[in-house]
């Protein structure tokens, strides 16, 4: 059977090699690296900017980018035929390939992320190696951490007064630098469906920049989702675990947290929409020879997901919950979950409706997402894969909890 026959349905007139090749892991990638960088920019904010504010969510959100860096590669190493050869991309670097180009792109920003967060938690590090070091009998478990702890230090063990302004400084410069590499890896991926030449839908030089400002929005509205979802938690134990703040400090620094955040993906929001109705306008008053079928994809077989579910549930929808005054930890839950919709659904409408209407500009093609997978192949391009690839990331993000802890102070 060849790739795309399980899950293309075909209507009037289309080419005999014409299926839906990329699937939902195709609209995964461009979202989970939206993510990375969007929860990049925000932890920057503080960082960079110095937003007060915002240094509750700043420590949380850097190393939620860390673990949403991994799981960024892997819809496509789920989607790809032969998985092995995706390291290739990493080990030969060069510019003659679009996603060859996009390896160093990924490997310099990973590596400046993983530099921000060992200035931010050496001196965790230092204490935490040290302290395990003083003890006279270890567990197995103790002995671990105590070797883990210890590399981690990589013999810097001075934690003086001179020593942490100078992590201080090194920390804001990388932020700094990080920036605009994170604003690149996402443009990166606009950059690589705007260059294709054959797809009229895709084919426009404002991709790249709508999916950098879609893309600040989903990583900030995800790190409040999960922050709001985190705190939560350490409400409910904050009974039972003493050296946990009292229930009503964690309420406050909450609300402060959300409110202060919610201003900047408001800011954000109204940019990303802005952006994206100049697209439409712009390709309805260029008209060009593709617009007729692009037209009746866009208006009519694409209406609902496109103007009821991505412009109205998640962008209208959240931007008046978080435009109306006294916004609470509820009306910003849903805010925030519609606006994660609206940006997947506009990662889907711009990857599936791409690829919805033939070459021959007279037939269609219908994506049927497989639900119950009756191979791997259909596991990897149906909703196991996709729900596979959503959850790795809270996993990496509790491994790395207990590595780098996001509420403790470390400076």
């Amino acid at each position: 059977m060849v790739h795309g026959e399980a899950w293309t349905l075909k209507e009037f007139f289309t080419y005999p090699n014409e299926y839906i090749y990329w699937t939902i892991q195709i609209v995964m990638y461009p979202f989970m690296t939206g993510l990375v960088a969007g929860a990049f920019v925000l932890s920057s904010l503080y960082h960079v900017f110095g937003v007060k504010q915002l240094k509750g969510i700043a420590r949380f959100s850097l190393v939620f980018s860390f673990a949403l860096l991994p799981v960024a590669m892997l819809p496509l190493m789920l989607h790809l035929q032969q998985p092995l050869r995706g390291i290739e991309v990493m080990l030969t670097p060069h510019f003659t390939s679009a996603i060859a180009a996009f390896g160093i792109v990924f490997t310099t920003y990973g590596m400046i992320v993983a530099s921000e967060l060992w200035f931010v938690y050496r001196k965790h590090f230092v204490e935490t190696a040290l302290a395990l070091k003083a003890k006279e009998r270890r567990g197995a478990g103790e002995q671990f951490a105590c070797l883990l702890f210890s590399a981690l230090t990589m013999g810097a063990y001075d934690v003086s007064h001179e020593a942490l302004e100078a992590d201080e400084r090194a920390v804001k410069k990388l932020a700094a630098a990080g920036i605009p590499v994170a604003c690149f890896l996402h443009g990166y991926a606009g950059f690589i469906f705007g260059s294709v030449k054959a797809n009229a839908l895709w084919m426009t030089p404002l991709m790249p920049v709508i999916f950098i400002c879609s893309a600040v929005v989903s990583g900030i509205a995800l790190c409040i989702l999960t922050y709001i979802v985190t705190m939560e938690i350490r409400k409910a134990l904050a009974a039972r675990r003493p050296e946990l703040p009292s229930k009503e400090e964690l309420k406050s620094a909450e609300s402060q947290v959300v409110v202060m955040t919610s201003r900047y993906l408001l800011m954000f929001m109204v940019a990303a929409i802005t952006l994206e109705l100049l697209d439409l306008v712009f390709r309805g008053y260029t008209a060009v020879k593709s617009w007729d079928i692009l037209r009746s994809v866009i208006y009519e077989r694409d209406f609902v997901n496109i103007f009821v579910v991505q412009y109205g549930l998640g962008n209208l929808v959240p931007l008046v919950l978080f435009l109306v005054p006294g916004l609470t930890i509820r009306r910003a839950i849903l805010g925030t979950a519609l606006v994660l919709l609206g940006v997947f659904m506009m990662r889907w409408n711009v990857v599936i409706g791409g690829q919805a209407f033939s070459s021959s500009f007279s037939g269609f093609m219908h994506y049927t997402l497989p639900i119950w997978p009756d191979s791997m192949e259909t596991f990897k391009e149906g909703l196991g894969g996709a729900l596979l690839v959503a959850v790795v990331p809270f996993c990496l993000f509790w491994i790395l909890n207990k590595v780098m802890p996001v509420f403790k102070e470390t400076h």
